[in-house]
């Protein structure tokens, strides 16, 4: 497939649809363990949300204490940010080439569902290492991931049922999957990413893994959950740089 840098919200009415979603059903699971994997692992409080959208991510951060600066290719997605966050810092960063967002800055780089939308490959590996280098000594990166199986099952929040394709893609191709809690029910075209890609592409990009977590769905939470209690939508990553001795 094309190696091009797409993002599928760039366009102003995916934008408009997806500007006030916050954490309903499956993406409950991904930001209900975030507060306690965060307070293992950061110790200090400057953030950069990378690829923030609408600022959803960054607003969250922001809540928990961070100091959070939100980043993204799509200006639409931006002035939705703006637009909901007047007091926030939300920045424009190109397409075509790695983020330079500052060395040795920040304690925290969090990146939610951005690298479903990155082609596989030597584009990822790029931008984790301009990543890595804009992290303080102790700096982590946090990133929740698409596990492949959600392009496989329905959840209370997706579908997948019209995209029996889905169930023969490898590391690199297209997954389609439709969001069923926006008006906007045109599918999103992801790129599959297997957990052994994703192992590469960190080594490669001099990151090692803490953590790796695959939150379920529990009884009692207030979602009707689908497949979630017994299969993880969503991988979440703690990495550090190596260690400078």
């Amino acid at each position: 497939m094309s190696d091009e840098f797409a993002n599928v919200y760039a366009d102003t009415d995916r934008a408009e649809a997806y500007a006030r979603l916050e954490y309903p059903g499956t993406y409950h699971l991904a930001f209900r363990d975030m507060p306690g994997i965060l307070r293992k692992h950061v110790r200090e409080k400057q953030a950069l949300d990378f690829g923030c959208g609408t600022g959803r991510s960054t607003r969250f951060l922001r809540d928990l204490g961070y100091h959070a600066t939100g980043v993204d290719i799509a200006e639409a997605m931006l002035a939705h940010a703006r637009s909901l966050d007047p007091r926030g810092t939300y920045q424009l960063v190109p397409a075509d080439q790695p983020p330079a967002v500052g060395e040795g800055k920040y304690d925290l780089v969090f990146a939610a569902f951005t690298f479903d939308n990155i082609p596989a490959g030597e584009r990822k590996v790029e931008i984790f290492r301009a990543l890595r280098a804009s992290l303080t000594p102790r700096g982590r990166i946090v990133i929740v991931v698409s596990d492949p199986a959600i392009y496989r099952h329905e959840w209370a929040s997706f579908s997948t049922r019209d995209f029996p394709e889905n169930h023969q893609a490898r590391n690199g191709d297209v997954a389609r999957i439709v969001m069923l809690d926006v008006p906007d029910r045109r599918p999103v075209e992801d790129i599959l990413c297997t957990p052994e890609a994703y192992r590469r592409i960190f080594e490669q990009a001099g990151l090692i893994v803490l953590e790796a977590s695959h939150p379920l769905g529990r009884a009692g939470e207030p979602y009707a959950w689908v497949s979630e209690t017994t299969v993880a939508p969503w991988t979440i990553y703690v990495l550090r740089p190596p260690v400078v001795r």
